[in-house]
């Protein structure tokens, strides 16, 4: 549903009222739902599908007779792949429109940069995609991977299934990629890793030039150790990163690229026959068969009225996290920020893979982790995948100034308790 910030401009007087009295009314009986989603820029590659995915979820939530006996409304913006942007859309959806809870983000530095809004204005941001941890906010459900429910376990995968001992760390250059790469380094250190067997590399958002970087990968993979290349790289410019890959040859027997940022939705735009073998690591695959699997791509596919419409794990993430919205506002009766963020630890809601996600006291969720080979129709085969559930850490074991804090948003009341000093605020 699209929402306009302003009635039609010219409309005669009489009409105008009985139009605004007429949303008015409309207003009121329904739960305002915000979509925080890039529908421009560089991240609308990735984001504008989750922009869809919301409206598909909340029709759907509908046509079940919605919530609390009231339709639920999406009220959606685009704040165009512009951090501070981010902020003043959310602001404008929590002011202006009355949302009962956001759903949106991509980005760390877009999630950063609204967080301030959320807790000043005392609003629920649902945050659907893979972030560096390091972050519990009272404000913010963490639906998206944490670095040990995507990062770590690739790392693990490459050295003990594809033997590797060179990595090359390469990330887009903002706050997700270099607090997972700080993390990831510090990790393979602790596994006896040398400084000479790491390399790593930052590019800016939208990076188009790859012929130097996949150049120094070639060189960097060519000292007789095994050699695989850690993705952080954001958005629209993973097409011509893959695409410089093949041009030089570099085959995933070769050196491996294990992705944290691509899925089917990025792999949609390019031609992936130079990046078979090339891996992913996700909570989620579109290709992953089990039966709620099946049913939500058939509604997914229908709702597009395409066929060929694929999925990916953000989009499942904000499954999961909607539905925990919808059954914590069921648990109390009430969209009341406080009261719903009180109810949503311990809620449970069933992931597409076939599982059962939980919320917990640290705002993140119960996920099972994959690794994907990609296929050459755009698609993965998932090569690997953990036993069960993997609880999400919201500070990293890896970091000295985080391992000792937890987040515990039930019994502590905080995001970031010293267990040695015992006191909230990380000191």
């Amino acid at each position: 549903m699209t929402i306009t910030r302003r009635g039609a401009v010219g409309a005669l007087a009489g009409a105008a009222m009985l139009v605004g009295s007429a949303g008015a009314a409309f207003a009121q009986d329904t739960i305002k739902v915000g979509v925080l989603h890039s529908l421009s820029g560089t991240m609308a590659i990735s984001e504008t599908t989750l922009k869809d995915t919301m409206l598909f979820l909340i029709e759907e939530q509908n046509k079940k007779g919605g919530l609390l006996g009231r339709k639920l409304e999406a009220v959606v913006v685009d704040p165009a792949s512009n951090w501070p942007l981010f902020a003043e859309k959310a602001r404008e959806l929590i002011s202006q429109h009355k949302v009962a809870a956001v759903f949106g983000c991509w980005t760390s530095v877009s999630r950063k940069s609204v967080l301030p809004v959320f807790k000043e204005l005392n609003n629920i941001l649902f945050y659907p995609v893979q972030y560096e941890g390091e972050e519990s906010e009272r404000n913010v459900f963490y639906t998206g991977a944490a670095p040990n429910q995507q990062a770590i376990p690739a790392v693990d995968y490459l050295a003990k299934e594809e033997k590797v001992q060179r990595w090359v760390l390469a990330g887009t250059d903002y706050v997700y990629p270099r607090t997972t790469n700080k993390i990831l380094e510090a990790y393979l250190k602790s596994k006896g890793v040398k400084d000479e067997d790491i390399l790593i590399n930052y590019t800016p958002f939208g990076h188009a030039d790859w012929q130097t970087i996949v150049a120094d990968i070639k060189k960097f993979g060519s000292a007789g150790k095994k050699t695989a290349v850690v993705s952080t790289i954001n958005g629209d410019a993973n097409v011509p990163f893959y695409k410089e890959l093949g041009n030089q040859g570099i085959k995933a027997t070769d050196i491996p690229v294990v992705a944290f940022s691509v899925g089917e939705e990025e792999l949609a735009g390019i031609d992936t026959k130079p990046l078979v073998g090339h891996l992913a690591a996700w909570n989620y695959f579109q290709s992953i068969d089990t039966p709620a699997n099946k049913e939500f791509i058939a509604k997914w596919q229908a709702f597009k009225k395409n066929p060929k419409a694929v999925t990916n794990d953000p989009m499942e993430a904000h499954v999961i996290g909607f539905n925990m919205w919808v059954k914590a506002v069921e648990k109390v009766k009430s969209t009341d920020p406080d009261k719903v963020i009180d109810a949503l630890p311990g809620t449970e809601a069933p992931n597409l893979t076939g599982g059962v996600s939980k919320m917990l006291a640290n705002h993140h969720i119960t996920k099972p982790v994959f690794i994907g080979e990609i296929k050459d129709n755009g698609q993965f085969d998932v090569v690997w995948k953990t036993e069960g559930l993997v609880p999400g850490d919201a500070w990293s074991k890896e970091l000295d100034g985080s391992k000792d804090l937890v987040a515990d948003w039930v019994e502590k009341k905080c995001g970031n308790f010293n267990t040695k000093t015992g006191k909230c605020g990380g000191a």
